[in-house]
């Protein structure tokens, strides 16, 4: 399916239930973008929930974000549960539009809606010579154990980065955890299991069923593969910008698809200039894909590269969906008046 056809479904569906045509552009280029990219799990798949949201009003769908500080480099937003697709962007640009004149920039926003994959985000920056790290959480989350214990305590804490090389930037999405929430959710859905245990039972043994996340926090936690302090250093990092002395965490009783970000925006212009920072990045990265890949690795690459190649088999050759996607979106196509294309239907 073309990526424009499906990012034109995705914004009808999102403003047939009630959400304002700015909002839905915003929110459906990023799924789109997530899906062109093969981050297929953070794509439209997540549609059907944005639209499970709206129905039963846990996402705003009017008005702004409350601008909680401004002081130039520095700006804190409350996300008032807003479509988190849509105040991403705007804050990347108004970071962009500051960091030539104070080096860096760094904005937060709280008590916002799903955000979307992060990566969806990273290109807009790099592609204007900048840098960009961001990091995000969900305060009503708490899937991760962290390091030696068995009870989850932080989120799987997202975070991505980017920045230009001269060719092709280098675009990092990783996060605290192993495993996604969304892949357990999807891979508990179709009945399957992890190929490896990523997972942790109550009791601390290692199992690759994703069902232990449906037990809750008290049930089951996500394990970990990197130092565990990454997850618990970026957790304030992100929340610290929200209502109250540090904003909702966890254990606040947070409820539904809530999100918090940090973002900064690096000119390198304030230091060395893109060109000589760009002269480092882009050695690093030759010196990278030159490197012997180990017996039957495949060829080296950078963080970013296999997501912008996906993305352009998507923009010659389509969007593919998974069966299980459209069919989630038929219950909401037919409910809100949308008809689904034909060809869309056929691959159920």
């Amino acid at each position: 399916m073309r990526a424009e056809e499906l990012r034109d479904l995705a914004a009808a569906l999102l403003c047939a239930a009630g959400m304002g045509t700015e909002k839905a552009a915003a929110v459906a280029e990023v799924l789109i973008e997530a899906d062109r990219m093969g981050h297929d799990t953070h794509g439209v798949a997540l549609l059907p929930r944005h639209l499970d949201e709206i129905a039963s009003g846990s996402m705003t769908l009017e008005g702004e974000p409350e601008v909680i500080a401004d002081r130039g480099a520095t700006v804190a937003w409350g996300g008032r549960r807003l479509p988190g697709p849509w105040p991403v962007p705007r804050a990347l640009d108004l970071a962009m539009e500051r960091a030539p004149r104070f080096g860096m920039v760094g904005t937060a926003i709280g008590n916002g809606h799903h955000m979307g994959g992060l990566a969806a985000y990273l290109e807009r920056v790099t592609a204007r010579g900048l840098v960009v790290t961001m990091a995000s959480s969900a305060p009503g989350v708490a899937s991760v154990a962290p390091f030696g214990g068995t009870r989850g305590a932080l989120s799987p804490a997202p975070f991505a980065a980017g920045f230009p090389t001269g060719g092709d930037p280098v675009l990092i999405d990783i996060s605290a955890s192993v495993t996604t929430n969304n892949m357990a959710m999807r891979l508990a859905r179709e009945g399957r299991r992890y190929e490896r245990p990523w997972l942790m039972e109550a009791s601390g043994e290692a199992t690759d069923d994703p069902t232990v996340l449906q037990r809750g926090r008290h049930g089951a936690a996500g394990r970990r593969s990197r130092p565990w302090p990454e997850g618990l250093w970026l957790g304030p990092l992100r929340r610290g910008d929200e209502p109250g002395p540090v904003g909702p965490w966890a254990g606040d009783g947070v409820k539904g698809m809530v999100n918090a970000i940090f973002i900064q925006v690096t000119d390198p212009g304030a230091f060395a200039g893109l060109a000589a920072f760009t002269l480092q990045t882009g050695s690093i990265a030759k010196n990278c894909r030159a490197s012997t890949p180990r017996p039957g690795g495949g060829a080296m690459r950078l963080p970013g590269e296999a997501g912008l190649r996906r993305r352009e088999t998507a923009m010659a050759e389509g969007v593919s969906l998974r069966p299980e996607t459209v069919e989630a979106l038929r219950p909401w196509a037919e409910r809100l008046g949308i008809p689904l294309p034909s060809h869309m239907v056929g691959k159920v």
